[in-house]
């Protein structure tokens, strides 16, 4: 009788406190970091990742020569703590946001200093701090969610990466010492 009575209590206190809460619903585009080290240099992207999930993306979803926050929700942001050679200009230790203007044959990449705004809603061009243009590769298989990847390639040099759906662009940079 003992046990019985243990037993039913344990299971009341077992059900009472469950969460009821509802499931959570993974979000369509979720939060992403990419990020590593270059000598002395750490380099961090922050971006929200969408799927492609059957459309057609570059072209369609995001037309090609228009501006594009090269993510979902926020603006894509990028960080260093040390300055950057990048398509031979200079970009100063700090935070940006990282805009794309996708074409078929060439992509205009902006990296701009208002590195905290919703989507491209205040982005605005004389904000801009390095421009330069990258050459789309197309991959053979489709890269389902947009991914950022930060490859150190030597102690002093690097490339970040984008690809999405059949696309992928590399940006190289160089640590200044």
């Amino acid at each position: 009788m003992k046990y019985l009575l243990i037993s039913v209590l344990l299971t009341g206190l077992f059900f009472s406190c469950k969460n009821d809460a509802p499931s959570q619903k993974k979000p369509s585009s979720p939060h992403a970091t990419a990020m590593t080290m270059v000598g002395d240099a750490h380099i961090h992207i922050d971006y929200s990742s969408p799927s492609v999930r059957g459309r057609v993306i570059f072209g369609e979803l995001i037309p090609y020569g228009k501006l594009w926050r090269a993510g979902a929700n926020n603006a894509t942001w990028l960080e260093s703590n040390k300055d950057l050679m990048i398509g031979g200009q200079t970009l100063s230790a700090g935070k940006y946001a990282l805009f794309a203007i996708p074409d078929k044959d060439k992509w205009t990449i902006k990296i701009n200093k208002n590195w905290d705004q919703h989507g491209t809603d205040d982005y605005k061009e004389s904000e801009d701090v390095l421009t330069l243009e990258v050459q789309p590769v197309r991959l053979e298989e489709i890269q389902e969610q947009l991914e950022y990847r930060v490859v150190k390639m030597d102690e002093q040099s690097g490339i970040i990466s984008l690809a999405w759906e059949k696309t992928k662009v590399e940006i190289p940079f160089k640590v200044i010492l």
